[in-house]
């Protein structure tokens, strides 16, 4: 199946709105049959109203589908309106009726704004939800060589760009065609020569400005790539300020932002004057377009054709006038919608990524751990990178088993694999049997809580970020599960207790006390698998104390994966798993891998541990 166009695939999004998008063009057409009014009205009126000497009676014209019997029943009107009360009575009343006409006029228009915003916003708000709930999906190593910065562009930049170029031009995509359609058969039926004439000299214009949509489209993709590693710059710098201003890098810092932000600037500088040379470009064509017309159709009147008269010269060269607005914001437009497609297209490349971990058809269900965890030839790479090769573990349950080793070595990489947030490259990981690949994804990591050795937290509550992810949970829960953190007496310290923000990531709390939050989040789910990363490595050794006897507690009555450089936290682990380069080379409990003297006894040598 051919992969559909940005411009139609931004379109899919506005199907849902189609009963807005219908009462837009019902309003559309109310407006554009008032302004034809209005316009049709002033040709006659002006050539009555300044006839010298005595006005003439009208016959009444028969019925025709056509400008000409409108202009002719135009002129039947105001005759008699003349005739009757006097061309002071019908100044006055043509006043009040083309006053009406553009009321109305301007009244559709309202309308037909007001429901294209329903359109409008409506579709950047299912599209940004749409590409949110794909970044929620996406596997962890879709994010490795992505820069943070570039993805956060995606989805607040590229979808406000598709928004500005592309889903506001929808009001013109409907308005202007339906404008030119009936302005042009409005002049057809009034002179088909002059618009022929009219029809051959028009696409001039518009084939004179279609090249640099295409430069514009290219330039824009650019731009909000660079535009994406600013935001990238940027964040990392909130976020390592302290390290910034420690090693004296502010300048080095300033001078690399410097850098970019002149790149883009560049970028930015050269689509602006190719976008804005589309106004004036137009401005003058449609100039030299109207002079030629006029040229043309003053030619007829004056070489005395009787293919159209000098009142309905006025009425056509105003209708006609109207048509290079829409015309001249048509030609706007299409500099818009490249520069919209090009976020668009930014924007499809994070919708159509491969989610990799997906989940089978008819997934079991899994709610309950009951016999072991095992690893079973178990290999995995990033890229061309081997981190796990053949990995054969078995863990039962309620084992407490450590993973050890030099950095680099796949620890956390191993662990990784068990709640999928990476798929196996080769092999397999069970839970009772199963592969883990035929769980419900969600049952699957409902069974696990996850303390990580970066702390994870969210601009939030104290409360909401230890119930984060479960419904329902009593402030009393919250509270045991804080105690067993101990968190709790320093989070009755704070100004509100458990209803404290704690700001961007928990920046208003101490190391030791996000880590404490984590911890408690991962003792209220109270998960029959905990999987611990360097839990308790930004904890002060009093509190480190404390929360390891606490775990100590909660890992009793559960099935434990410890990752630890702290040698002295996981001395009474049920198997201590000696990892190296991706590969187990040793294994047993603490007493017999120092017995052992391998590679486990040369790191207790080195935190002096025995």
């Amino acid at each position: 199946m051919a992969q559909q166009k940005p411009f139609s695939r931004v379109l899919t999004y506005v199907k849902p709105y189609w009963g807005s998008v219908v009462l837009n063009l019902v309003f559309n057409l109310i407006a554009i049959f008032f302004s034809l009014f209005s316009f049709a009205l002033v040709g006659p009126f002006l050539n009555l109203l300044f006839k010298e000497g005595a006005v003439e009676a009208v016959a009444k014209p028969e019925f025709k589908l056509t400008s000409d019997y409108l202009m002719s029943y135009l002129n039947y009107f105001m005759s008699n309106l003349i005739i009757e009360g006097g061309k002071h009575y019908a100044l006055i009343f043509i006043c009040l009726l083309l006053l009406a006409a553009f009321f109305f006029r301007n009244l559709g228009r309202f309308f037909a704004c007001y429901f294209m915003a329903n359109v409008r916003v409506g579709a950047v708000h299912d599209l940004r939800h749409d590409v949110y709930k794909k970044i929620l999906i996406l596997p962890l190593s879709f994010y490795h060589s992505r820069q943070k910065g570039d993805t956060l562009s995606r989805i607040t930049t590229d979808v406000q760009e598709v928004e500005v170029s592309i889903l506001n031009y929808l009001e013109m995509l409907i308005k202007d065609p339906l404008t030119i359609f009936f302005y042009f058969a409005f002049m057809v039926t009034l002179s088909p020569k002059l618009t022929l004439f009219v029809l051959i000299v028009l696409p001039l214009a518009g084939l004179l400005i279609g090249k640099v949509g295409k430069m514009l489209k290219k330039e824009s993709k650019e731009g909000q790539s660079k535009l994406g590693g600013i935001i990238s710059t940027v964040e990392e710098t909130i976020s390592g300020l302290r390290i910034i201003k420690a090693f004296n890098a502010i300048r080095y810092s300033s001078e690399k932002f410097e850098e970019q932000n002149a790149d883009f600037t560049k970028v930015l500088r050269g689509i602006h004057r190719k976008r804005d040379m589309s106004s004036p470009m137009s401005e003058f064509l449609s100039s030299v377009v109207v002079i030629i017309v006029l040229w043309f159709g003053g030619t007829l009147i004056l070489g005395g054709s009787s293919h159209i008269t000098a009142a309905n010269f006025i009425s056509y060269i105003i209708v006609f006038s109207q048509i290079i607005s829409p015309a001249k914001s048509f030609s706007q437009g299409y500099y818009n919608v490249q520069k919209g497609i090009a976020s668009a297209e930014r924007i499809f490349e994070i919708l159509d990524a491969e989610e990799v971990i997906t989940e089978k058809e008819n997934a079991l269900e899994i709610k309950d751990f009951k016999d072991d965890i095992e690893y079973k030839d178990v290999r995995f790479s990033y890229g061309n990178d081997d981190v796990l090769k053949g990995i054969d573990l078995k863990i039962p349950k309620g084992r407490f088993v450590a993973l050890v080793g030099e950095s680099g070595g796949g620890k956390s990489t191993m662990a990784d694999l068990l709640p999928r947030f990476y798929e196996v490259g080769s092999g397999s990981v069970q839970i009772d049997g199963h592969d883990i690949r035929d769980y419900k994804i969600s049952d699957l990591r409902g069974l696990m809580g996850v303390v990580s050795q970066e702390t994870i937290l969210f601009n939030d509550t104290v409360f909401n970020n230890i119930a984060f992810g479960m419904e329902n949970v009593s402030k009393e829960e919250v509270i045991e599960a804080a105690k067993i953190a101990n968190a709790h007496e320093f989070i009755m310290e704070l100004e509100h207790g458990y209803d404290t923000h704690i700001g961007d990531r928990g920046m208003n709390l101490s190391g030791g006390q996000r880590q404490r939050l984590s911890i408690a989040r991962a003792v209220l789910k109270n998960p029959p698998i905990l999987i611990l990363d360097e839990a308790t490595s930004s904890l002060d050794t009093e509190s480190e104390r404390l929360v390891q006897d606490a775990l100590t507690k909660v890992m009793s009555q559960r099935t434990s994966i410890v990752i630890a450089h702290r040698l002295s936290t996981i001395q009474h682990a049920d198997e201590i798993v000696v990892l190296q380069k991706g590969q187990i080379i040793e294994r047993g409990r603490h007493e017999e891998l120092i017995a052992l003297g391998g590679v486990y006894k040369k790191l207790t040598d080195l935190q002096a541990i025995s």
